[in-house]
This record gives C-alpha cells, structure tokens and sequence, in this order.
C-alpha cells in the first residue's frame, strides 16, 4: 500500500510539473507559481479542518518547525538551480535527496542499513542521470552547489515527514502547515517582483499546480509515514517517468534510447526496493517488524 501511495504522489507531481511549465509560458512569475503551490491547500485543508471539526494545532511543533524550514528552503533553492542551470542539471541535482537518506541511513540508521535498499536508491539517482544526461560549465559552480543543497534539504524534510507519521500526527495537518509556509514564503518574491501577467491559460495551469501539489504531497506524506523512508525515496524516481510520458505527449519531447535506458534502471530500482521490503515482511517476526520499517 506504501508504493501505491508513492507512485500516486509521482503522478500528481508530475502533472504539478506540467502545469508548472504550463504557466510559465503564459506568463506566470515565479513568485506566482511558489503562491499557487501552497494557496489552494491551505484553503480547502482549512475548510475541511472546519467542516469536520478538526483540530489545526500540531501534536510537536518542533517537527513542523524543521519540516517547513528544510521543505520551503529546498524548493527556493531548487528554484535557483533552475533558474541558473540548464533544466537537466537543476532537475539531477534535487533528486539527490534520496542519496541524502541513504547515507543517513548507512551512517546512523541502525537496523535500516541495508545495502540492497542503498543500491536501489544509487540505480535510481544512474537513471535519473542517463534521462537527463546533465552538464555543469565552470560559472555555474554556486548555482550547482545550491541545487545539491535543494537535495540535501528535501532529504531533511522528508525524514521529518517520517517522524510526523511515527507520532500520529495526521498527513492534512503535515500538509497544511507545509502549504502555509510556501505561500508566506512568497510574499518577498511577490514584494520585489510584482504580480505576473499570466493570461487565462496561466491561471488555470496555476490552479492545477496547487491542486496537483496538494493531493501529491498528501499521498506522499502518507507513503513516508507508513513504512520505509527508503523504499519511498526510491519509487519517488518514478516521477520523472511520468514526466517524461506527458512531456511526450504534450510537447512531443524526443526521448532517445539512452533516456529509455535510464527509466528502466529507475524501474528496476522501484521493483528492488519493493522486492526487499516484502521479502523482509515475511522473514522478519511480527514483533521486529516495527524496528525495520
């Protein structure tokens, strides 16, 4: 059910993508695109918190502290890389961060050392590189550097996401205040630049980010608090399968056998993943099972 889950948040990421590029061909600034992201989950989360009579006051705020601080520091960083490299490099580079949890797991996990999950993760990142295939010139150093840091700092945010779901605190809330942070995020951006001049299509591939980011950072949350951080940084790879199919079908991207290479090997690294933590749900005894997740 966790990869279910993850590969729901790698469509809904993707099509988020989509809409992202969408907009900015119709004249969506930046700063719009960071506010849509987050504006129409804290809305409808706010809503529905209400409706259902739900409580917004977090279980630790301490978690959501680091949580917001690593996710919004990761995306703006992101947002740097791309603005400054090309888009295969900026793209390679924030989907580092499940090399991040690898290492962390290898120094300091414990019982999730485990070597065939590192591999999976390492297949992943090879073929997130061959579809991509990125290039960095020597003035583009700094800008590389915080693009590893928007990977570094994701990996941050997620293994929060993790500990979020170990206490209980519900994914909606997660998400809420994630969503809140964006969207005050890019108030500066907005102060600076000004508002856009998206016309009708820009607005509505806006609306679709921020509708497409909530229901896959709900799904995404749900998959990290279920079960294995790095089974899901694994099947998280899947998203740049997804993207390349609509970049195909939408904008009649060309894919080479290369970049067909590199979707198999971020397959074959889901499949790994998935074959390892089912082998261990039938050899580990059900009182262990909690220590390995």
């Amino acid at each position: 059910m966790q990869a279910l889950w993850m590969l729901l948040a790698s469509i809904m990421f993707a099509i988020m993508g989509s809409c992202v590029k969408l907009a900015t061909e119709h004249n969506a600034s930046l700063s719009q695109v960071v506010l849509f992201r987050g504006l129409p989950s804290v809305v409808l989360l706010l809503l529905w918190a209400r409706a259902a009579r739900q409580s917004v006051i977090p279980t630790v705020w301490k978690l959501h502290l680091w949580r917001n601080l690593s996710g919004v520091t990761s995306m703006w960083l992101g947002f740097f890389a791309l603005a400054h490299l090309p888009l295969a490099t900026a793209t390679s580079l924030t989907y580092t961060s499940p090399l991040f949890i690898a290492a962390w797991m290898l120094g300091w996990g414990g019982a999730q050392r485990d070597l065939v999950r590192i591999l999976s993760v390492a297949l992943g990142f090879l073929g997130v590189i061959a579809v991509l295939r990125p290039s960095i010139g020597e003035d583009q150093w700094l800008a590389a550097l915080l693009g590893l840091g928007s990977g570094g700092a994701a990996a941050v945010a997620m293994m929060q996401i993790r500990e979020l779901g170990r206490i209980g605190e519900p994914e909606w809330r997660t998400v809420l205040f994630f969503s809140a942070a964006v969207c005050l995020s890019s108030v500066a951006g907005l102060w600076t630049e000004g508002w856009g001049r998206a016309d009708a299509t820009g607005y509505a591939a806006l609306t679709g980010i921020g509708l497409a980011g909530l229901f896959g950072q709900l799904a995404m949350t749900r998959a990290f608090g279920l079960g294995s951080a790095l089974l899901t940084a694994a099947l998280q790879y899947t998203t740049i399968i997804f993207a390349a199919l609509m970049g195909t079908v939408f904008w009649q991207d060309h894919l080479d056998d290369l970049a067909w290479l590199g979707m198999g090997l971020i397959i074959v690294a889901g499949l790994l993943s998935i074959w390892r933590t089912m082998r261990e749900r039938v050899t580990v005894p059900p009182r262990n099972r909690e220590k390995q997740a």
